[in-house]
């Protein structure tokens, strides 16, 4: 059985820095694709941002520029760097990935990112 577990999160004020961090753990071959999605209250899951094993990254347009997606292969943890936070990112944020061989996606459960004064 294979676990995502984030940690960090919390609450921030507008303009400021937090980190989340998720690391996988279970029997898998290797991790193809990691990346953070998020769900603010009343809306759908969208993608945040995702780097693959080869090191290419993802982002959306609304993160271009505030946020960093990184990876470390020999602890099969991924992390999200964000800096100069909105309240519009407030929200859930979960960590996905694509185990291989067999292109399986897991979910972490979340954790949350309040931006706020």
């Amino acid at each position: 059985q294979v676990q995502l577990v984030e940690s960090g999160g919390g609450l921030v004020q507008p303009g400021g820095s937090l980190g989340v961090s998720c690391a996988a753990s279970g029997s898998f071959f290797s991790i193809n694709a990691m990346g953070w999605y998020r769900q603010a209250p009343g809306k759908e899951r969208e993608l945040v941002a995702q780097i693959r094993l080869d090191g290419s990254t993802k982002y959306a347009d609304s993160v271009k520029g505030r946020f960093t997606i990184s990876r470390d292969n020999a602890k099969n943890t991924v992390y999200l760097q964000m800096n100069n936070l909105k309240p519009v990112d407030t929200a859930v944020y979960y960590c996905r990935a694509e185990l291989l061989p067999r292109h399986i996606v897991v979910w972490g459960k979340g954790t949350l990112v309040t931006v706020s004064s």
